[in-house]
């Protein structure tokens, strides 16, 4: 038995974390496994019911998980609260020790021509990002006259999240390109020479670019990337442009890992402004399902549920943001989702 930890946020978060919930639950039943989900507060419900983004019974409940499904916070309502839900966020992935922050970049074929980029087909990137040091996590200053973020890195922090872009692309096409800017920042120079020893560990094929040439490839040829290793600022602005290439960020997910448990979540925000209407797309939380099930050790199930999803799609169904010919609700798209698994 696996035990999940649901967090269901705020805005369209609660909506598209039941649709998920369902898919497990017929997950579960096909092919005869056993989850234990308990629900914590979290976000602006967490601030609403607990008086704080992140409170100490939803702590002790992830003690408890193998793995933390999120839906996504946020919302005007908490733009004043002395803690805004989104530093619920940080300081979730600080206390799993998640420094590895996994979003895949996935193509499904019937969104080809929502991308404003020409592309021959759907693409496949693996962004592997550090996510706890660098420039955001660096000593700051500001006054009137001038201002500092420091970028620094340790060489343990470089070595291990060079190890996560390795070990996943064992798994996938056995290419990583590590992205710097070594011909300027010290730090990056470190982090290239970190990344070089690292791979004498490994037999994928290591290429170095930097960040400069890397933005510009994405677009002219987004084929040449299998893993993308970045530190954190980078990968932050590298990943946000890469994901228009799958057409629309409704369907893109993403993990934070560590060492520990893995925190499972869609890139896309809480969307108020529609919640409660049953018109969120729900194939980015979908996704983050998935690639949790494929984390607890179940890829043939992750690879089930990308192929019922693109399935689906070139059946012309999909919520009113993508441009398909049949527009469904949120429940009724994975209403038939679901069916597509059943066969």
């Amino acid at each position: 038995m696996y035990k999940i930890a649901v967090l269901r946020g705020d805005g369209i978060g609660p909506e598209i974390v039941d649709e998920s919930l369902k898919v497990l639950d017929f997950i579960a039943d096909k092919y005869q496994l056993d989850f234990d989900i308990s629900f914590g507060h979290f976000g602006g419900e967490g601030i609403d019911k607990e008086g704080c983004p992140f409170p100490e019974t939803t702590k002790r409940i992830i003690d408890q998980a193998d793995a933390v499904l999120l839906g996504a916070v946020g919302g005007p309502k908490w733009n004043d609260a002395p803690k805004r839900p989104e530093a619920g966020l940080l300081e979730l992935r600080q206390y799993i020790k998640s420094y590895c922050n996994v979003r895949p970049i996935i193509g499904f074929e019937p969104l080809l021509d929502m991308s404003p980029v020409k592309l021959d087909g759907p693409v496949d990137i693996c962004f592997i990002r550090e996510l706890t040091g660098g420039i955001y996590f660096g000593e700051r200053g500001f006054n009137e006259d001038e201002a500092f973020d420091v970028e620094k890195y340790s060489k343990s922090e470089v070595q291990r999240i060079s190890k996560k872009a390795f070990e996943y692309s064992k798994n996938r096409r056995g290419k990583v390109t590590s992205v710097d800017k070594s011909n300027v920042l010290s730090s990056s120079k470190l982090w290239r020479q970190t990344v070089k020893e690292i791979s004498k560990a490994y037999d994928s094929e290591l290429n170095h670019m930097y960040v400069d040439n890397a933005a510009m490839q994405l677009i002219l040829n987004p084929y040449q990337f299998d893993v993308v290793l970045t530190n954190n600022i980078f990968g932050d602005i590298l990943s946000d442009e890469a994901s228009v290439l799958a057409g629309s960020i409704g369907v893109l997910p993403s993990a934070s890992i560590g060492d520990g448990i893995g925190l499972f979540e869609p890139i896309h925000g809480s969307a108020p402004d529609i919640a409660g209407e049953d018109i969120a797309n729900p194939i980015g939380m979908i996704m983050s399902l998935a690639m949790m099930l494929d984390y607890l050790g179940y890829k043939a199930i992750y690879n089930d549920i990308y192929e019922a999803i693109n399935n689906t799609l070139k059946e012309g169904y999909g919520t009113i943001d993508l441009k398909l010919d049949r527009h469904i609700t949120t429940s009724e798209w994975t209403n038939r989702l679901i069916k597509t698994l059943g066969i």
